[in-house]
Order: C-alpha cells, then sequence, then structure tokens
C-alpha cells in the first residue's frame, strides 16, 4: 500500500512539475526554452500542450536550424492528439517546404494517414476518401521501396473498397425505388439508373471483393429483367435479350452463386416472354 502511495505522488510531482514547465514556457519562455519544453511534452505523451507549444514556435524557429523539426514535431503531436485536419495540413507543409528534410518521407506518409484517419461513413460524400487515396498513392510514387509500402498498400485497399461500397448503397438505393420514380429528365427509369451505376462501379473499381462483384451484377440482372417487363412493346423483346446476356454473364462468373436460383428464374421468365408467353407480376 505504502509502494502504491509512494509511487502516486511521485507522479503528482512530475505532473506538477510539467505543468509548471509548461506554464513557464508559455508566459515567459524565450524560443530556445520554450522548443526544449515541447519536446519534453511530446515525450510525455502530453500532445495537446506540445502541439500548442510547437505552434507558438513555427514562426519563431523560422530561418533556424530546427525549424523543420519544429513543424514536422507539430503536426505530429497534432496527429497524436487525434486533430487529424490540422495534421494533415501540417504534414503537407513540410514536406512542400522542406521536400528534401528528413522528415519529408514520413510526412508525405502522415499527410495521407491523416486523412484516412478522417473519412466519413460510406453512406456520405467521399471526397476525402478520395483525397486520402490521391496522398497515400502519391507517398508511394515518391518512395516505391518505403519501410511503410505493406501499411499503405492496406490503406488504399480499405479506402478503395469505401469508394466500393457507396457505389453498391447508391446501386441497391436506385433498385429498391423501382419503377415508382422517374429518376432522368429524359424519361430513364431507376432500373436503369441501377444498371448504369452497377455498369460503372464494375469498369471504375476492378479490384472490388468478389462479393460485392456478385451483388452488382446480381442487381443489373435484376434491373434489367424488371426494365423489361415493364417497356413499351417495342423494347420489351431487345431487353428482355439483354437480360439473358446478363444472366449468362453473372452464371459464368458465380456459377456457385447463392442467388443462382434467382437468376435462373430471370433466365427461363425471360426466354418465356420472348416465345411469346406473359410474363407474370412479380
Amino acid at each position: 500500500m505504502k509502494k502504491i502511495q509512494r509511487l502516486l505522488l511521485i507522479s503528482c510531482v512530475l505532473f506538477c512539475a510539467g505543468c509548471g514547465e509548461y506554464n513557464a514556457a508559455i508566459k515567459y519562455g524565450d524560443a530556445e526554452y520554450k522548443y526544449e519544453v515541447a519536446k519534453t511534452c511530446y515525450a510525455r505523451g502530453q500532445y495537446a500542450r506540445a502541439q500548442d507549444l510547437f505552434n507558438d514556435l513555427l514562426i519563431a524557429t523560422k530561418g533556424t536550424g530546427y525549424a523543420d523539426e519544429c513543424l514536422f514535431l507539430m503536426a505530429m503531436s497534432a496527429y497524436m492528439n487525434g486533430d487529424m485536419e490540422t495534421a494533415a495540413s501540417a504534414f503537407r507543409k513540410y514536406y512542400q517546404t522542406y521536400p528534401r528534410g528528413i522528415y519529408a518521407e514520413d510526412s508525405r506518409y502522415y499527410a495521407g494517414r491523416s486523412l484516412y484517419e478522417s473519412v466519413p461513413d460510406p453512406r456520405l460524400d467521399q471526397s476525402m476518401t478520395k483525397q486520402a487515396i490521391n496522398e497515400l498513392q502519391t507517398f508511394l510514387d515518391y518512395y516505391p521501396y518505403t519501410r511503410l509500402k505493406s501499411k499503405t498498400e492496406e490503406m488504399i485497399r480499405r479506402l478503395q473498397d469505401l469508394l466500393v461500397e457507396k457505389e453498391l448503397r447508391s446501386a441497391q438505393l436506385y433498385y429498391d425505388l423501382g419503377p415508382y420514380v422517374l429518376n432522368s429528365l429524359q424519361g430513364g427509369s431507376n432500373y436503369e439508373a441501377c444498371i448504369v451505376t452497377a455498369e460503372n462501379a464494375l469498369r471504375d473499381y476492378p479490384y472490388a471483393a468478389p462479393a460485392r462483384r456478385e451483388m452488382f451484377m446480381l442487381l443489373m440482372l435484376r434491373s434489367r429483367y424488371h426494365l423489361a417487363r415493364q417497356s413499351v412493346e417495342e423494347k420489351r423483346l431487345e431487353r428482355f435479350r439483354e437480360t439473358i446476356d446478363e444472366y449468362y454473364g453473372f452464371a459464368n462468373e458465380f456459377p456457385e452463386s447463392s442467388h443462382m436460383k434467382e437468376a435462373q428464374e430471370y433466365l427461363w421468365k425471360s426466354q418465356k416472354a420472348l416465345e411469346g408467353h406473359p410474363v407474370d407480376e412479380d
């Protein structure tokens, strides 16, 4: 018990000492003293204080031998403090100001990683995700043999998966809306919008996981069938043929799909329609 109390007392003394150093540096310290206190705060994990001190030093240290380190440590303090927007901006400023600096490689990596940590839910706008991918890919272009290559590639894959998920949600939404709401000034239906969205996603994201590719192709098959079924007479037969073609594309790529029974139903009904039989309402 006495040992625990002693450790707590020591921690309290160190904390108070740290507070005193920080307050003195903020109020009275010159640049050199403030810089040493900032590094001490960073080493202790007091990242908010370190960020404040390093930020105050950015102008004071300009042109000195430790200006680049001050900027990098300010960026790292912001990153460790969870201030990703400030961190990304500061890391970019570092590698733009010091392209050959000792921290240039790490700054390019953490600029991308800061954006990676900030990406939104797939249901929201994915502009930040695209920025993060671009930043991380640029890092790999500059440092193709970096020690951080595998981590960077994994982040890029996860970000790309978010973009695929966003498109899949959009395609699913169009399909779910079905024929009830016209979605084009030219009179196109939501089924057509679903097909276009899925086709574009498969083209733009060839690396999409097999499960997501399967869902895109299944949505296209479903949409082609329902689009054909609701079409005017002069377009019905052509669109049922397109549905049959879509089925074979799906069956060839995913012959073991758990949705195969459903897919075969679309095939059978489309063939019947081409033979002149009426199509049952679903």
